[in-house]
């Protein structure tokens, strides 16, 4: 499935080793922090008038600002940062802030919790591993202030002082903190990524499919335009015999190549052949039609695959005729995919069968295999979410798939009208279902088909 999509195993696994962060984010983030630090020493110097050291402060403040300057220099602005580059980046952001708060009170400086910033934007951007070393030097760089600091900027004729249990508290409150927003920053940035790249593979899944459906209409277009320089070849060739003696070998000649641009005429006919009372299935197809030509690919093995279908019970009248629809590239592909996992999980036969009424249609696909895991129940159908175990790869084996199978095939089914749902065989019997349904009037909708084109 990956190698026809032209994905490879690892491409999520590659994806995560690279970052995400432009320089312009970065560098747009970095002034915010030198801008709020500006404004955040000027008040407590000139507003509340607390001693403290303002010159250092405003030293290491101009660090970051021509640190700034120089990187809007030296790079573009949609330089993409590599993930070390990047890392480094945020561990002097984390740095910086540690010397700031080392001048203004350490753990005891309410501004101590901005040290959960740099580690968040590496959770949200840089490989686990990064934000793991960032995250120790935040907590390490965090328990640092804990002991060690000079005093908090406060009214001079007091001494602020806190207790050490309330700064323990401080620092495990830090590290809670820390921990809970870099792996909810982690998850939900990795489930957009999964999600982005299965919509791309269904993308692509559709956009070969189309160019296959529309290779008809290609067809049709080629063959009205040969039509006519055919047309002329079957004239010239019949003037030409009119001249030539009979019984010549120039004659059979001319006789053959007359034959042959007919024959080429009949060819492109039957290339333009569209929808129509002659050739009804080329547009539309029965349920039965469905459930062979989407199992068909898979009868070859030592599994049975037996369909049937047939109303619901009781059901009579014009209900009981069977739906016919549009044949859909994307529909057959992703029914397909459905029996293909019946088939690679089951011990020995498919059960595939179609009931429909007035109202509804719908198509189970059953196996005698292992069943679905109750916890993967609520999950399948997810992009990178497979019932496939890991290792399972081999010489003649499959091996352990991105789980974008079924993820592709629920929303090409879900485009054409269907709702899935997933279940395990009742006891005593061994399995798992899977149930598509459509509306009836849904599946059963008159396709919008070309005009027949006639060749020359």
């Amino acid at each position: 499935m990956n190698r026809w999509l032209g994905l490879q195993d690892r491409s999520v696994e590659v994806e995560q080793m690279e970052s995400r962060l432009r320089l312009h984010t970065i560098v747009r983030l970095r002034w915010f922090a030198v801008l709020g630090q500006l404004l955040a020493v000027s008040i407590v110097r000139f507003v509340l008038e607390f001693e403290f050291p303002f010159s250092l402060c405003l030293l290491l403040i101009a660090a970051s600002a021509w640190l700034n300057v120089f990187l809007s220099v030296r790079y573009p602005a949609r330089f993409r940062l590599g993930a070390t580059f990047a890392t480094v980046m945020l561990a002097y952001d984390i740095l910086q802030l540690v010397a700031l708060l080392y001048l203004t009170g350490g753990i005891e400086n309410p501004f101590v919790v901005l040290i959960v910033g740099p580690v968040t934007v590496s959770a949200a951007t840089l490989p686990p591993i990064n934000t793991v070393f960032l995250g120790g030097l935040a907590l390490i760089s965090t328990a640092f202030l804990t002991v060690v600091h000079w005093p908090v900027p406060w009214y001079p004729d007091e001494l602020l002082t806190l207790p050490l249990i309330y700064k323990i508290g401080q620092l495990a409150a830090i590290t809670a903190t820390i921990l809970f927003l870099a792996l909810y920053v982690w998850r939900l940035s990795k489930e957009a990524r999964q999600m982005s790249a299965a919509l791309t593979a269904t993308e692509l899944v559709l956009a070969r499919e189309q160019k296959l459906h529309a290779l008809d209409g290609l067809a049709a277009a080629a063959a009205h335009e040969l039509g006519t320089p055919l047309a002329t070849i079957v004239l010239v060739t019949s003037e030409l015999q009119k001249e030539i003696e009979p019984n010549t070998p120039l004659a059979e000649d001319m006789a053959l190549l007359r034959s042959q641009a007919e024959r080429c005429r009949e060819i492109l006919q039957k290339l333009t052949r569209q929808p129509s009372e002659q050739d009804p299935l080329h547009a539309t197809l029965s349920v039965s039609q469905l459930l062979d030509e989407a199992a068909e690919p898979y009868r070859s093995g030592t599994k049975a695959i037996q369909i049937i279908c047939q109303p619901f019970e009781g059901v009579s009248g014009p209900a009981a005729k069977e739906p016919v629809g549009e044949r859909r590239p994307g529909l057959i592909y992703g029914v397909g995919n459905i029996v293909e996992n019946a088939v690679d999980f089951a011990h020995s036969k498919v059960e595939i069968t179609a009931h429909w009424d007035e109202r509804t249609l719908e198509v189970e696909v059953k196996d005698d295999g292992p069943g679905f895991r109750p916890e993967l129940l609520e999950t399948l159908g997810e992009p990178y979410v497979t019932t496939r175990p890991a290792g399972t790869g081999g010489p003649g084996k499959r091996a352990a798939g991105l789980g974008l199978g079924f993820f592709i095939a629920k929303t090409l089914l879900e485009r054409s009208g269907a709702s899935l749902t997933l279940d395990n065989r009742p006891a005593p019997e061994r399995g798992a279902i899977v149930r598509i349904s459509w509306a009836r009037e849904v599946f059963e909708a008159a396709p919008a088909g070309p005009q027949r084109v006639e060749a020359a």
